[in-house]
């Protein structure tokens, strides 16, 4: 049932005159946990048409990153900095007493709101928040979304939660309940969605962050959703992963020459008992309906664009921030049984074997920042300016540290050095416009650490480190050549011993610049105490 969360919108306009508007509005659709290959326009078996559509409209570009964790990607991406320099290089909620891992955005730098404010932008965002420490009404509210530049707020404030009865489901500053056949992929969607039909007799531009939870653990999804996937999953990881491959290199998302990378420790699908695999196939047929559920969401949302006339001048984003993953978690408070699975009265994972196929087909998952953690779909739909529609672009590696650039870009707006009495950092991130149309800009270094995992990539080059669950965090460095070697199967540390001391250098210089010391490693701590495996 649709959500009437119309109601709920709050959002102050501006009065800046009847001048036509010139402005690109922005539409940022932001998913929770979604692997690289999930969807159909990258290759995936799940049916996502409006997502699709907007590849078919747009150009999916092949080189795009994340920092491999939910709140660092969100902090990056609303801020277009490095997740250290925004106090956000672990997790929201773990203030660690350094500069870098506060747990809480920072006065340092501003967010996508506060930064097009200047330029008459009306802002709203629908979805996960998950940037701040305090989620509760009665204390600091200061890095909520009404006090960061956003003009309205529905959604959530933690990082995961309930799709049928979130625990912090807030309407701008206020917490509020869930109504009868609440679902909160579909609330979003509504959200989003009547905030746009406010905008047709707005003369100013608008920037809307759609910042889905799906399709984010638990395990949560509508039964006709579920039913719909069933039969499918029913072939097992084994043979959907082959098949995403095959696709992906039909429909040219990964080059020829890119091979398949190992199933990690994921066990052949014909050696799982009979009776264990009705539970798996459910499991993955959830996943695929949060899936289809936000892009049924996403089909109104374009709809309201197109029939409010807002189309033309829209730029819509869609992306994921991380990859797939492969946590183990388990939490419903009776033994889960098969016909609870996916309901409110169960609170599951799809765990590593489920992961390891929607990563198709790269090695790893999310919080590592190997080519499975970091490595995201990226769609932009833009009119007049990208390259031709439906291209598929691999011209260069960008990352999300580049959305608020350019998107200041896009709006002649220039980025100032202090905000409210706070000294602004620089932006890490640059304007990635040129891309779009196939051209090149002129960095070619990024830089990563979450949890001690460590990573560089420079041009075709890559560095990359697996943390270790104790001190020291940092484990051996390993060197790819990406160009001909993307799911990173050949190690060329002896073979290159210069390229690594090189490339490791200029990790340290960054890291040393960054706020990137001392590295946190207390996630992979939990973990490993938690779950011997990562899946």
């Amino acid at each position: 049932m649709k959500q009437k969360i119309g109601l709920f919108v709050i959002f102050s306009l501006f009065a800046y005159g009847l001048k036509a508007q010139t402005k690109p509005n922005i539409v940022l659709i932001l998913a929770d946990d979604m692997g690289y290959s999930d969807i159909g326009c990258y290759g995936g078996e799940i049916e996502t048409p409006h997502i699709d559509r907007l590849a078919t409209n747009g150009v999916r570009l092949l080189e795009f990153y994340n920092t491999g964790r939910c709140c660092p990607t969100r902090a990056s991406l609303l801020t277009g900095q490095y997740p250290h320099n925004t106090g956000i290089g672990y997790m929201t909620g773990f203030d660690q007493n350094v500069y870098g891992y506060k747990g809480d955005l920072n006065k340092n730098g501003l967010t996508i709101a506060e930064a097009l404010k200047p330029a008459g932008y009306t802002s709203f965002v629908s979805g996960k928040w998950h940037v701040c420490s305090n989620i509760q009404p009665e204390g600091n509210q200061s890095n909520w979304p009404m006090q960061r530049g956003f003009d309205g707020f529905f959604g959530i404030l933690q990082g995961s939660a309930s799709y049928f009865n979130p625990a912090t489901l807030t309407i701008g500053n206020d917490l509020t309940k869930a109504t009868r056949n609440f679902y909160l992929t579909d609330a979003i969607s509504d959200s989003a969605t009547a905030f746009i039909n406010q905008q047709a007799d707005n003369k100013n531009p608008f920037f809307l962050y759609v910042a889905y939870n799906a399709p984010h653990w638990p395990l949560h999804a509508k039964k006709n959703d579920i039913q719909k996937y069933m039969k499918l999953y029913e072939q097992g990881w084994d043979k959907l992963r082959e098949e995403r491959y095959k696709r992906q290199l039909k429909m040219g998302i990964i080059d020829p020459k890119t091979v398949l990378s190992p199933k990690d420790t994921v066990p052949a699908w014909n050696d799982i008992p009979e009776q264990d695999k009705k539970m798996w196939i459910k499991r993955m047929a959830i996943y695929a309906a949060q899936i289809d559920c936000m892009d049924q969401g996403i089909g109104r949302i374009t709809d309201a664009l197109n029939s409010n006339g807002l189309s033309e001048n829209t730029m819509i984003i869609f992306m994921s921030d991380n990859g797939a993953c492969a946590e183990y978690v388990s939490r419903a408070k009776k033994p889960h049984l098969l016909e609870t699975e996916g309901t409110e009265n169960s609170f599951d994972s799809y765990r590593g074997y489920w992961a390891n196929l929607s990563n198709t087909p790269f090695r790893l998952y999310k919080t590592r920042v190997h080519e499975g953690g970091i490595h995201t779909p990226f769609i932009i739909s833009w009119p007049g300016h990208t390259t031709t529609n439906g291209s598929i672009l691999d011209n260069q590696p960008v990352h999300v540290i580049d959305l608020l650039p350019t998107f200041l870009a896009a709006g002649g707006i220039k980025y100032p050095t202090n905000f409210k009495g706070n000294p602004l950092n620089p932006l890490n991130g640059i304007d990635i416009s040129k891309v779009f149309l196939g051209k090149k800009t002129e960095r070619n270094t990024l830089y990563w650490e979450h949890e001690g995992n460590r990573a560089i990539r420079d041009g075709k080059w890559k560095l990359v480190s697996k943390s270790k669950a104790e001190i020291p965090y940092e484990s051996d460095w390993e060197l790819y050549d990406l160009s001909a070697d993307k799911t990173e199967l050949h190690n060329l540390m002896a073979k290159y011993p210069a390229k690594a001391k090189e490339l490791e250098s200029k990790w340290l210089t960054w890291a040393n610049a960054n706020h990137v010391f001392p590295l946190n490693g207390t996630g992979m701590q939990k973990r490993a105490k938690a779950f011997p495996r990562e899946h």
